[in-house]
């Protein structure tokens, strides 16, 4: 697959050649050359091609984020690769080159009709982002096992599949094998896909394919379950109480403590640390299903603050749009009595009234905006007084609910310390009838190591209670610090520097309109 140009020096895709290529495929004659004068903005471009450049390295395409169609045959490109960028793609031909594998193409989405004929590629793969996949030609590559083609069954709308000249056309069996597992085509190989090859596919194939769609099922009950789990482990997170909803606690406490292990071989304790994990879980499914039931609350304040505020914009919106439909009225009655005028006081007067009027509309208009702002503001400090409060209530019912483990961890301490205490005791009495590990017995030489060892056990699990109490205070806190910045800054002053914006452009294009005016009356 050798190109008569491989030879050549490769090309680098740089802002020179992709100039030249805009121009060339951009408009011509005179709104050409005006395009010329003015420069173009790849961000405009929405078609390129690229083909026959002897382009070994595909790169410098992230301006052209709104291309639709993309067309690099013929060139001497081996890796899929800087496409990332180019989300709005639908069409991309990469046929004629020297590509081995099919990648790079995550981002690509909106891809409809996909080109890699005559390339070196040996495996279907790395496809799994195009769901819009209608088009796909691969033929001419070094495609040898039919079974890869079941790769290409998840794409539900593939309806036009090329693939000769692959050695697995060679097999006899190649037609049907692939009529028979990808039943959306319409196409194969240039030709529609009759009744009768269907109907001889699904025939030859129908044990195959029942097991391969039970599979299929059976795979994706497991995606939907590990999708669902999933969005609720997110949902757990954003209230904070991931986690929280088992012995998660209670075991990363025991399972961080280097003391544990050896502590849990002194008699009676197995019963003791029953007592205390029900006792502890039991008060974490608390906070989990507070921390739940307060998310639900802030989501639904958050969404009808939303909702409120979408109101006053579009209340107010409409205010503006009423008194600039009152004004277009005036605007076009004067602007036909204008023309028509010879009289030059006439004018003059007509005009400083017009100007007049366009002050009084800006005036009207940013009154209007300095409404919305106080409006908005109100609400605001409403709905950010709102969140605090509720967030403060929350973290003061978690607070007490984890101060109850701290409790338990107290009693769970002082009675690990006397079994400790008493086993110490009658190990030096050699009282104890049960052989004790090694480790324990390393721990019961005097009271101090006994003692010291219960003591930092004890400090290891406090220290898991508080971090994750720090941990929901943070974010919680951190949560509503980050909500009201954006509300405040991002999303309310960038909207009023809009606003101001679009008001002021307006106006100044009345103004500019009447200067412009042509008055062949007029002396």
């Amino acid at each position: 697959m050798s190109r008569l140009y491989d030879t050549v020096e490769p090309s680098v895709i740089d802002e020179i050649m992709l100039q030249k290529a805009v121009e060339e495929q951009g408009p011509k004659e005179e709104a050409g050359r005006i395009a010329k004068a003015e420069g173009i903005d790849f961000t405009d471009v929405t078609q390129l091609r690229l083909d026959f450049k002897n382009i070994l390295k595909v790169d410098n395409l992230w301006q052209f984020n709104n291309l639709v169609k993309l067309q690099m045959d013929n060139n001497i490109i081996e890796k899929i690769e800087g496409l990332d960028t180019l989300v709005h793609l639908v069409w991309l031909d990469l046929s004629f080159n020297n590509i081995e594998v099919i990648e790079g193409l995550d981002k690509l989405g909106k891809l409809e009709d996909l080109t890699l004929y005559n390339n070196r590629i040996s495996t279907l793969e790395n496809m799994d982002s195009l769901t819009k996949l209608h088009v796909f030609s691969i033929g001419n590559n070094n495609l040898s096992s039919l079974e890869n083609l079941i790769y290409l069954r998840r794409f539900k709308s593939l309806q036009t599949l090329n693939l000769a000249g692959n050695p697995f056309c060679d097999d006899a069996n190649y037609k049907l094998f692939v009529v028979a597992h990808i039943p959306t085509l319409a196409y194969l190989d240039f030709r529609l896909v009759d009744e009768n090859t269907k109907t001889a596919a699904v025939e030859q194939y129908r044990y195959a394919i029942e097991e391969l769609m039970a599979d299929e099922a059976a795979a994706e009950n497991k995606r939907l379950e590990k999708e669902l789990k999933e969005k609720e482990f997110e949902k757990q997170t954003l209230a904070y109480v991931e986690n929280l909803d088992g012995p998660h606690l209670f075991d990363s406490m025991f399972a961080d403590d280097p003391e544990a292990s050896k502590l849990a071989a002194l008699p009676g304790v197995d019963e003791l640390l029953a007592v205390y994990k029900d006792k502890m879980v039991a008060i974490c499914q608390q906070v989990f299903q507070f921390g739940l039931q307060e998310h639900e609350k802030r989501c639904k304040e958050v969404e009808e603050f939303y909702s409120c505020v979408q109101e006053a914009k579009e209340e107010n919106k409409d205010m503006a749009v009423q008194k600039i439909a009152e004004f277009n009225k005036y605007r076009k009655k004067v602007m036909s009595e204008l023309v028509v005028m010879s009289d030059q006081r006439a004018i003059e007067s007509q005009m400083n009234e017009f100007r007049g009027e366009v002050e009084k509309l800006w005036d009207t208009l940013m009154g209007f905006e300095l409404q919305l702002v106080d409006q908005l503001e109100d609400t605001i400090k409403d709905f950010e007084r709102n969140m605090a409060d509720m967030v403060s209530s929350f973290v003061e019912h978690v607070q007490g609910l984890i101060s109850q483990t701290r409790d338990l961890e107290n009693v769970h301490h002082e009675r690990l310390l006397e079994i400790a205490i008493i086993t110490l005791e009658k190990y030096v009495k050699n009282e104890l009838d049960d052989e004790l590990p090694e480790d324990l017995r390393m721990l019961l030489v005097d009271k101090d190591t006994i003692t010291n060892a219960v003591s930092a056990s004890h400090d290891v699990h406090m220290l898991k209670v508080d971090n994750r109490e720090d941990d929901i205070i943070q974010r919680a806190n951190g949560w509503l610090g980050g909500l009201m910045e954006r509300i405040h800054h991002e999303e309310e002053v960038a909207r009023n520097r809009d606003r101001v914006k679009e008001v002021n452009n307006f106006i100044d294009h009345l103004r500019d309109e009447l200067e412009n005016l042509e008055l062949p009356n007029a002396m």
